[in-house]
């Protein structure tokens, strides 16, 4: 009787084995990056595209796409704005993730204390939450940003 079970567990062990390494294999087959390749930019990169921002953002100002699409969903830019400028209060329907790469960013997001941003830092900007900000005069700012949704900024008219 115990020969009886041992074969029998030997054999549940031996099934469950096969589906694990069929399942591995079948998983691995099916991993598909569709021929995209890897990506490596700095924003000096001479190769840079760099297109014109909206107009209510500040002149000087200038995006270059890093990756995607800016009308899909997950899309990266470089964003830059000369030193000294001011951008007007706006609001994006995505989150912004996002890292200073150069310059000094005062951030002002509504209903929160001024933040600086020096080269390095990251910060994180929620969908919808209106927010300003200054370059200040240590050059120009470049900021990376990463968007979830397609990229939108929407200015802010104060009534007085």
């Amino acid at each position: 009787m115990k020969l009886l079970a041992i074969k029998s567990n030997l054999k549940i062990t031996l099934v469950i084995s096969i589906f694990l390494v069929m399942s591995t294999i079948f998983a691995q087959q099916n991993i598909s990056n569709d021929g995209e390749m890897s990506v490596l930019i700095t924003h000096k990169d001479a190769d840079l595209q760099w297109g014109p921002c909206p107009p209510f953002m500040p002149e000087g100002c200038s995006i270059a796409i890093l990756h995607g699409d800016p009308s899909k969903r997950n899309l990266d830019i470089f964003f830059k704005v000369p030193a000294n400028s001011d951008i007007p209060n706006h609001w994006h329907h995505s989150a912004e993730r996002m890292i200073l790469i150069s310059g000094e960013l005062h951030v002002t997001y509504e209903g929160e204390n001024t933040q600086v941003m020096k080269a390095g830092s990251y910060a994180y900007g929620p969908p919808t939450k209106p927010h300003t900000a200054k370059c200040v005069n240590s050059g120009p700012c470049v900021l990376f940003i990463a968007f979830e949704e397609p990229l939108d900024a929407i200015p802010l008219v104060i009534k007085e």
